[in-house]
């Protein structure tokens, strides 16, 4: 099979998920369990990306500036920055991170 194959077949099956979320009974959504488990599942697919794109390089593991500016980014969460702020002290972190030498 062609890569354009396999591209089309994943939109397909993308789509008729989609439209399967549909025929869910509303009664089903508004159940307590599935409100906590869609809220978790949504902060941990979330902590997955950023540890995935923290810590990996190619098919290992690196530990580079990026460690420093996730740990600087959190701090700024933890005194309850403005988001923007959070993302400056992370982008400052790295940057001085890397001035200092580290890849």
């Amino acid at each position: 099979m062609s890569l354009w194959t396999w591209v089309l077949l994943a939109c397909a099956v993308a789509y008729a998920t989609k439209l399967v979320g549909y025929l869910v009974p509303g009664s089903w959504l508004s159940h307590p369990l599935v409100t906590r488990i869609s809220g978790t599942m949504t902060v941990a697919l979330l902590a997955a990306l950023v540890a995935m794109n923290t810590f990996s390089e190619g098919a290992g593991i690196l530990f580079d500036a990026r460690i420093g500016a996730l740990a600087a980014a959190a701090a700024a969460l933890l005194l309850r920055a403005p988001f923007i702020v959070v993302v400056i002290a992370g982008a400052a972190a790295a940057a001085g991170l890397r001035l200092l030498g580290l890849p």
